[in-house]
């Protein structure tokens, strides 16, 4: 049940101008700034996706009267995760560039390929590489001790994914998941959510609440994220 961070992020420096404003415009996923992210460019990510990790066939003929095995094929992102990808990759990449932020690490894709089970070849793991790679050089502030609503929750989202049995309470796991992993990974969300909030994050209704894990359990579940613009909306949607 053991929490673990896929990447070493870290965070950035605060006290960027903001823009303010609400903004929504067609076919428009999120802003990051003046910069926009299409639905075409989350839809682009999709789509390679798809035509780069088809769904596993079986080579043998099935007997008369056999039913062949539905093999599971491979568990493509979301449009809110490719959404999120491409928000934090921007903003990652403005502010590296703006303090000359430089990578301490390289996050090769056929790593990040293992960790989500998709093709090296295809462009969301590409880009997910990037932004690991991106985030590595950023600077990370002090570890900070979680609260107790941070361990609640972090419990309540092992719980929900399975990775804490029903039968282990909430003081146990507590005590087992409040380490220097998780003080680190709510150091880099602390810092993570000033910095977007410092470069005017605005995404659309549809993909809120937009959020990027900086801690997973080990079956991929999310255990901490960093919030991406706005709050949830009271929209329906299907992501």
């Amino acid at each position: 049940m053991r929490a673990r961070r896929l990447v070493a992020v870290a965070s950035v420096a605060v006290g960027l101008v903001a823009l303010s404003g609400c903004r929504a415009e067609p076919g428009v996923a999120a802003y990051v700034g003046d910069h926009r992210i299409t639905e075409d460019a989350v839809t682009a990510v999709l789509d390679d996706a798809r035509v780069k990790n088809p769904a596993p066939t079986t080579s043998a003929t099935p007997s008369a009267g056999e039913e062949q095995p539905e093999l599971p094929g491979p568990q493509l992102p979301a449009r809110r995760q490719v959404a999120s990808v491409l928000v934090l990759a921007e903003v990652c990449e403005r502010v590296s560039a703006e303090r000359n932020y430089q990578p301490r690490g390289q996050a090769m894709p056929q790593q990040v390929a293992q960790e989500v089970g998709l093709s090296p070849e295809s462009d969301y793991v590409r880009q997910l590489a990037e932004l690991y790679t991106c985030l590595s050089g950023m600077p990370v502030g002090e570890p900070v001790e979680p609260t107790a609503q941070d361990l609640a929750d972090v419990i309540a989202a092992g719980r929900k994914a399975g990775a804490i049995s029903a039968e282990m309470t909430d003081e146990v796991a507590a005590r087992q998941l409040n380490d220097d992993q998780l003080r680190g990974a709510l150091a880099i969300r602390k810092a993570l959510a000033e910095t977007v909030e410092s470069y005017d994050v605005t995404v659309n209704p549809r993909y809120r609440p937009l959020e990027f894990p900086v801690l997973t359990f080990s079956g991929g579940a999310s255990a901490v994220n960093v919030p991406l613009g706005e709050p949830g909306s009271d929209a329906v949607t299907d992501l």
